[in-house]
């Protein structure tokens, strides 16, 4: 989860106050989710200042990250886009809008805007996320960008980042052998990268090959020892092998590092009740 910005904390105390206790105006906005949430008064305080500003640069900025940091991302958007019509080659907001329109499951927005900031600068961060979005879509022009990142020779852990996408794209157009071979690499590059190791587990899960799903998802815990998902994905190997012991203690494991998994939960709860 996201962190409100440590701005916050620098705001006027007295403008906080003002704010909290006007409980009977309170802003409120409806979150992509669904959910209702309202808006905290840094929020509004920001709203306020580009009433007054509406040109300041900074302060929309600010209200974006503000925005990002609740994972509101359509205001987000609308916000960035205020910009992008008054600074259409300003690689930074493009990139920006790519990252937030990925974030708000808008792949072909996000796919839009990364190739809006390739246009104006290639960098390798830009390429990658685009070639991202492009291996999911099973399009092969993924490999390409990956290529063309490859060749700046910017060190491992951008190899690393390279050979993993190449592995997404094999992995999502059935050609698992290339896959498993392109997220050896990308460990070999960057031992920590613990979606290689998902993704490689994945695969053997897939096939029903538990044990040797279990293997990688248990190094994947010895790498991270505080990933819940390694555990998550442990427990569901133990489950598939008919261990239920085992497979409880990793539910365990798994939701106590991340609460919000109540797909552990309720395994747990299947589980005792067998």
């Amino acid at each position: 989860m996201k962190i409100v910005p440590t701005l916050i904390l620098f705001f006027s105390f007295n403008c906080l106050i003002t704010a909290c206790n006007n409980t009977s105006n309170e802003k409120k906005v409806v979150a992509d989710s669904g959910k209702t949430i309202v808006l905290s008064p840094y929020i509004q305080h920001l709203q306020s200042l580009i009433a007054t500003k509406p040109d300041s640069v900074g302060i929309r900025l600010k209200l974006i990250d503000a925005y990002d940091s609740l994972n509101l991302f359509k205001p987000a958007i609308a916000e960035i886009d205020s910009l992008i019509t008054k600074d259409k080659f300003n690689y930074g907001l493009w990139y920006r809008k790519g990252s937030l329109s990925e974030n708000a499951e808008d792949t072909a927005a996000a796919i839009d805007a990364f190739k809006h900031a390739i246009e104006i600068y290639p960098s390798p961060d830009a390429l990658l996320s685009l070639a991202n979005l492009y291996a999911e879509q099973k399009n092969k022009i993924a490999l390409e960008l990956c290529n063309q990142v490859a060749e700046l020779r910017l060190g491992r852990e951008m190899n690393a980042n390279c050979f993993f996408i190449s592995g997404v794209y094999y992995a999502r157009t059935g050609q698992y052998n290339k896959a498993i071979q392109a997220f050896d690499q990308s460990i070999n590059q960057n031992f920590a990268l613990m979606e290689a190791y998902m993704e490689k587990g994945f695969i053997y899960y897939d096939r029903k090959d538990f044990a040797k799903a279990l293997q990688i998802f248990q190094m994947a815990a010895q790498v991270n020892n505080t990933y819940a998902d390694a555990y998550y994905w442990q427990a569901k190997c133990y489950e598939s092998l008919q261990n239920k012991n085992e497979a409880i203690k990793n539910y365990q494991t798994s939701l106590t590092l991340d609460p919000t998994l109540h797909e552990a939960a309720e395994a747990i709860k299947r589980l005792e009740h067998l």
